[in-house]
This record gives structure tokens, C-alpha cells and sequence, in this order.
């Protein structure tokens, strides 16, 4: 890393498809922490580790733990930390093991608030999902992993950025029911931005 980027305080964004950008035209450019790169301006430095089919549980058909870009985030030592996971779990063959999630999203939150960037940690509720598609199951996200992630950020003192709320009325920003395309990874990142603003001094 050089010298300019050293002094730039620096951002992971943690999560599966919807962080990676998935189907989004020009995803580098347009994928929601590039969007909120933009919008931070020159003194942040954020890093997409986004793995698409990516879940949160251990026992899972992909857990994020797993994945070279969980080990990357936390060689990253960033100064704050955006997780955004749980609609993959929300799929049979992953939710089976339901009774771990709130202990494996605490153990992924120690990972990375055991590192000596001693990061900010925001938790995300997970974008909403319009109707059952590639597995998810849109009612076990609202009904039983969402409740799941408010008790998870009580329990760890983290902030939770709402990204369910701002989207109920997008449906047609869902090309697929389940990803967002370029105008509503705008809007996950201008919630995102809000919430930093409201508990990060933004420089």
C-alpha cells in the first residue's frame, strides 16, 4: 500500500451478491461501495469484499468465513467495518442450522473487532427480497433472520443500518426479485453514507 493510501481511513464492505454487485452494469463503477467510495470522497478508502451465494452460518452451502475475501477483509484492518449478510441463510438447506446464527454473527463480529484497527462495526438488515427466487425465502428474512440481526447489534453494541425499510417501494429497482440494479445500489448506498454520517466523523 502506499504512502497516500496509508492516510486514508479506510472502509470494509462485507457481504455476499447485493455488496458484490451482482448483474449491475459496470459493477466495479456501480456496485454500492463503489457508490459510497464516491460519495466519501478522497480521504476513505473502501474495499468491496462482497462473495456472491455467500451466507453467515458455518454449516451453510457457502459460508463467508470460507472465502478468501473473509481473509482478506481482516488483512485489510479497516477503521470500519459494513456487514451485509443473511439473505443467503434464509435458503432451506441453510436456514436448517438456524439455532447458530446469532452465535456465528457474533463470532464474526469479535474477528473483526479483535483487530488492531479496532474498527467501527455496522450490521445490516438485508435488502428485501420480493418473492422466493434462487432459494431465498423472503419470509423466513422478515419474519425471523431480520428480528435475529436487531438482537445481534444489542447484543454486540453495534449500529444497524436499515436497508429493508428504504427499499420496500423499489420493487421495480429488483431486476431478479433479489438484486438490486445500479439505481438501488445508489440508494443502499446513500443509506449507508446517512448512517456513517450520523455516528462517524466524516472528514
Amino acid at each position: 500500500m502506499s504512502n497516500s493510501l496509508e492516510t486514508k481511513i479506510k472502509i470494509s464492505c462485507v457481504g455476499d451478491s447485493i455488496t458484490f454487485g451482482e448483474g449491475i452494469e459496470n459493477r466495479t463503477q456501480n456496485a454500492y461501495p463503489r457508490v459510497l467510495a464516491n460519495m466519501l470522497g478522497e480521504e476513505y478508502y473502501v474495499k468491496n469484499f462482497g462473495v456472491p451465494g455467500a451466507s453467515l452460518l458455518k454449516k451453510s452451502e457457502k459460508p463467508y468465513w470460507d472465502q478468501i475475501a473473509y481473509r482478506r477483509a481482516l488483512k485489510f484492518s479497516a477503521e470500519i467495518v459494513v456487514i451485509k449478510l443473511g439473505t443467503n441463510d434464509s435458503k432451506a438447506e441453510n436456514w436448517q442450522f438456524a439455532e447458530k446464527f446469532v452465535e456465528n454473527y457474533c463470532e464474526l463480529i469479535e474477528t473483526f473487532k479483535n483487530l488492531a484497527s479496532q474498527p467501527k462495526i455496522f450490521i445490516c438488515l438485508p435488502t428485501p427480497v420480493f418473492g422466493p427466487t434462487y432459494g431465498v425465502n423472503p419470509e423466513v428474512l422478515a419474519s425471523e433472520i431480520i428480528p435475529k440481526i436487531k438482537e445481534i447489534a444489542v447484543q454486540n453494541c453495534c449500529e444497524i443500518i436499515d436497508l429493508n425499510t428504504p427499499l420496500q417501494s423499489f420493487e421495480g429497482l429488483f431486476y431478479d426479485k433479489l438484486h438490486p440494479n445500479r439505481e438501488g445500489a445508489k440508494i443502499i448506498a446513500e443509506t449507508v453514507f446517512q448512517n456513517l454520517s450520523l455516528t462517524v466523523d466524516l472528514q
